[in-house]
């Protein structure tokens, strides 16, 4: 009989201090998510100075709830997996230092985990995969498509230019009044608003599967302050509606282009803006026409969490990879 693997991730690469146990890198046994939004809502962002001093306040009792829930004994857990990047330097370095003290302590192997790899395989922890597989990462940091021809194998063949999309909908909303994150709060506004604003879209040169929000995001803002300028009033929830219409065709369009293309089995969607309803929608509608499977995760498992980390980490582990214990955090890390 095949024993369990049984991995322990930490993530704290931006606002959320979190640990998670995963079991044979499917099956959720703990997961432990501290939230930090109430602290940088006043700021409308993320502070990265306190967000590391929350980390250093709250790594210990969350590491303590994850492994209690799970009701295994250290002897029980393989492996500690940690993002390693990319992220806040400073937000990353309290998670790497927890994982490595852990690692060295417990006498347990120790796997760097890149974050964007996380967010990918919160998706096998409800599916398992089908390769190969298109991956679409939209985030508050990062917009990508991944090409997965096998486990821990990453293509990136599009990526954000300058502004991630999750990043556009923070700095819109921030226009519009709205409280940080952005993205819920103009999600809700859009599925009242009427998309009725000729705004940009970005296709770049043909053939392209890479993105740029960032002339979008000027053409709102610049949109605001005209209408003001000349005493016009323009509904927050149509300038959201419209917004979102831009947004949710580019990434919807080159992700079914992408699908085709690569001949996929399955295409799957990561990061916090997966939760966007506008942009689930659309995916639904689009990849229903032509038969590939989409994936999505619930909720929980779209925002940065441990349990995303120990799944990408267990693939890690299983294919034999460590990480010694001078591992550092890397802001910058590439997927590959």
């Amino acid at each position: 009989m095949t024993k369990d693997i049984n991995i322990l991730g930490i993530e704290t690469s931006c606002d959320e201090t979190a640990v998670a146990v995963v079991r044979n890198g499917t099956e959720i046994v703990s997961n432990v998510v501290a939230s930090q939004i109430d602290s940088h809502k006043r700021f409308g962002g993320v502070v990265p100075e306190i967000a590391s001093r929350h980390h250093v306040e709250q790594i210990t009792m969350v590491l303590e709830e994850a492994v209690r829930d799970s009701q295994l004994s250290w002897d029980e857990i393989d492996a500690i997996a940690v993002t390693e990047g990319p992220g806040l330097v400073g937000a990353l370095l309290i998670g790497v230092n927890a994982a490595k003290a852990l690692a060295f302590a417990k006498q347990k192997p120790l796997v760097g985990v890149h974050h964007i790899a996380g967010h990918i395989y919160a998706n096998r922890l409800e599916e398992d995969f089908q390769f190969p597989l298109l991956a679409l990462i939209v985030s508050g940091g990062h917009t990508e498509l991944v090409l997965m021809k096998d486990h821990g194998n990453y293509e990136v063949i599009g990526e954000t230019r300058d502004d991630a999309a999750g990043e556009a909908y923070d700095k819109v909303a921030r226009m519009l009044n709205l409280p940080y994150p952005g993205g819920p709060h103009i999600d809700r506004l859009a599925a009242v608003g009427e998309a009725n604003i000729a705004f940009p879209r970005a296709w770049l040169e043909e053939g392209s599967y890479d993105f740029s929000f960032s002339g979008l995001k000027s053409a709102v803002i610049n949109k605001i302050h005209n209408a003001k300028q000349r005493g016009e009033v323009l509904k927050d929830e149509d300038v959201a509606a419209s917004f979102q219409e831009s947004v949710v065709e580019v990434l919807t369009s080159k992700t079914l282009r992408a699908a085709k293309q690569y001949q996929v089995k399955q295409v799957i969607v990561a990061g916090g803006v997966a939760a966007n309803k506008g942009l689930r929608a659309s995916l639904e509608t689009a990849f229903k026409q032509v038969d590939i499977p989409l994936l999505i995760p619930p909720l929980h498992l779209c925002t940065d969490n441990a349990a995303m980390i120990a799944a990408a980490g267990t693939i890690a582990y299983e294919q034999g990879r460590r990480s010694s214990l001078d591992l550092n955090a890397n802001a910058s890390l590439l997927l590959k």
